[in-house]
């Protein structure tokens, strides 16, 4: 039976089932088939923080989307234009997200009595009205895995649990995706048990012959691959990339790595990725809280290593005082927040990006400490690498801000050419640096470099290099301990000029201005890059004149940012907060910035924000004043 093949330009698609019913590998595998046919991608795995949820209930439903296209993309799409959903409670939690005409794609094996009411459904909503504006398939894809594997001798339970890899199967026969990837990771995945293998491999196969064979389904969709610059691509994630970047800045540095941290959601897969790397002279200690883990980290820094360590918004909050000590002895500490929803214990595994005013002022006392967000996943291994730079050049603990949406989330990555990658000099002390009144040669531990204000960095056990550092005020120059106030304001200020002048080393910020002729500018952080840029491009389409600029480094802000901003009528920054940047751009350059805030724990849809942006871009054509 030949069956029509239609042209697509972008599709996006969401796995939806119980929480123990494989939807993160499904919607894993279909991206890792997707990368390797070469479309641009963006993903969302969106799961419960339990680690079995009430299964057939609504907060135990997991979900994973992938959008992909022929073209390039910015964010993992506002709406699934597929829903797979595997129960009735993966059903009734997305099919709010569904826009009418939609292809739905049911497993009504568990749409029972029972379980219809766990998801709160009066009655079965595949017998009445409530999908006719969708394109439903109901099918039994549990019944017909089970009958598919029925060889390899698995309990009826066992069986129906590669019910995944056949909506897998059919869902890579549907959009063309290559099936080999899928066969090759089955295989090693289950290699060492033999009938898990080849029933998960058979129930592969058969969810695709199903497609290929049945009258249901009469078209196959294709979506071409994406043009993007030549080079060597892999998929990544925000986690992995920033694993990758500090591993990166270790090489470039020549130090070794000391990761000390505590686990905590969403930032556990760093630590779990740089335990496999000893062979780059990365060490990992798991500590046994987060105060251990970032003491153990800044002790690695006086000892002359990189010392980074990883948590998210609790965390951060405890891991403060040792933030303030490291701005107090001036070592290289690498600080990386993983930000998901709060307050306290929130919101483990949705993202959020709230933790801004805590990074720049949650400490006490002056403690000026720079910050920089990287805005997709794959830019988490620019990000780390920049923060491994500016920690060790100018002496200082660096926050890097990324969320669990860039942690979780992937894309095709550029690996870069080992050559593109910065120098990063460690410059240690090696021998006495001042001469004292009596004419000796003596070891100053604050005098300082004339450029970076940064002081030496002194390994412990070099002859003649001995010195004192702890959490005292020290006195300019020797570093003795000082409670003169005069010398107290002179360090102060000296500490904040030092990380002002990391301002000096950042390119012009890049300002998205086409039409050169825009009153509006939308200026965002972190991982709001994709959704703002998708917004800004939905509104020029429409008509309107938009300006985009995206800030990488909130700690020293950019030099010519304040003139960028004057520049334009009207400033919108979109956030994930209550409005942290555009109450930091109001204070620092007196600029009337409209905030645009959701904390939805899920990433601002691009479709609300461009109607944000284009009625913003309307009242200021029409010249209204209208309060934010």
């Amino acid at each position: 039976m030949t069956k029509q093949v239609k042209q697509l330009d972008r599709v996006v698609i969401r796995f939806a089932g119980d929480s123990g019913d494989g939807m993160q590998l499904t919607g894993d595998r279909f991206t890792q088939q997707t990368a390797a046919f070469g479309n641009d991608l963006s993903t969302l795995p969106n799961f419960p923080a339990e680690i079995r949820a009430p299964q057939g209930t609504l907060p135990g439903v997991s979900s994973f989307q992938v959008h992909f296209a022929d073209h390039d993309i910015l964010t993992p799409g506002d709406a699934p234009d597929v829903l797979v959903a595997m129960n009735p409670a993966a059903l009734r939690a997305n099919l709010g997200d569904l826009p009418k005409g939609a292809v739905l794609i049911v497993d009504t094996h568990d749409f029972t009595t029972r379980n219809l009411g766990k998801a709160g459904y009066a009655q079965n909503p595949l017998e009445d009205d409530t999908l006719d504006e969708y394109a439903v398939h109901a099918l039994d894809l549990t019944g017909m895995t089970v009958e598919a594997v029925k060889e390899y001798g698995l309990s009826r339970k066992d069986a129906a649990r590669a019910k995944n890899m056949f909506a897998l199967g059919l869902l890579s026969w549907m959009y063309g995706r290559p099936v080999q990837t899928t066969v090759d990771f089955l295989n090693r995945r289950f290699g060492k048990v033999p009938y898990i293998r080849d029933a998960n491999v058979t129930a592969f196969r058969s969810g695709w012959n199903f497609g290929e064979t049945t009258e249901s389904f009469a078209v196959s969709y294709e979506v071409k691959p994406a043009r993007m610059p030549s080079g060597t691509y892999r998929n990544i994630t925000g986690n992995l990339a920033l694993a990758y970047g500090l591993i990166a800045g270790g090489v470039q540095s020549g130090l070794p790595v000391f990761l000390g941290s505590y686990p905590i959601t969403p930032a556990s897969d760093i630590l779990h990725e740089l335990s496999r790397h000893k062979g780059f002279g990365v060490t990992t200690f798991q500590a046994e809280d987060e105060i251990a883990g970032i003491g153990s980290a800044l002790g690695a820094s006086f000892a002359g290593h990189l010392g980074v360590t990883t948590t998210s918004g609790p965390g951060l909050a405890l891991k403060s005082e040792t933030i303030g000590l490291a701005v107090m002895i001036e070592l290289p500490l690498v600080v990386i927040d993983v930000q998901r929803g709060g307050p306290s214990t929130g919101l483990p595994t949705k993202t959020e990006q709230a933790d801004l005013l805590q990074a720049m002022f949650g400490r006490n006392g002056e403690a000026p400490v720079p910050i920089i967000a990287p805005r997709s996943p794959g830019d988490c291994f620019e990000a780390a690498l920049e923060a491994a730079r500016i920690a060790v050049t100018y002496r200082t603990p660096v926050i890097v801000l990324s969320d669990g949406y860039l942690a979780n989330g992937s894309e095709p990555w550029r690996i870069p050419d080992v050559s593109e990658l910065p120098t990063i000099e460690p410059g240690f002390a090696t021998g006495p640096n001042h001469v004292d009144e009596s004419g000796a040669q003596v070891f100053w531990p604050y005098l300082r470099e004339a450029e970076t204000l940064a002081r030496p960095w002194a390994i412990p056990g070099t002859p003649g290099l001995e010195h004192r550092i702890g959490g005292l005020e020290k006195a300019d120059g020797d570093g003795n301990i000082s409670y003169d106030p005069a010398n107290h304001d002179l360090m102060v200020r000296t500490r904040q000029a030092k990380v002002d002048r990391i301002a000096d080393t950042l390119p012009p910020l890049e300002v998205d201005d086409p039409s050169e002729a825009a009153r509006v500018l939308v200026v965002g952080w972190g991982s709001t890059y994709g959704p703002i840029g998708a917004a800004v491009r939905l509104a020029r389409n429409a008509g309107y004149d938009v300006a985009q600029a995206h800030l990488r480094h909130l700690n020293p802000l950019p030099h010519d940012l304040g003139e960028i901003l004057h520049r334009y009528d009207r400033v919108l920054v979109p956030e994930m907060n209550l409005g942290q940047l555009a109450l930091v751009l109001r204070a620092r350059y007196l600029v009337d910035a409209t905030s645009y805030t959701r904390v939805h724990g899920l990433p601002l849809k691009a479709g609300e924000l461009a109607q944000a942006i284009s009625e913003l871009a309307e009242e200021t054509k029409a010249g209204k004043e209208t309060l934010p």
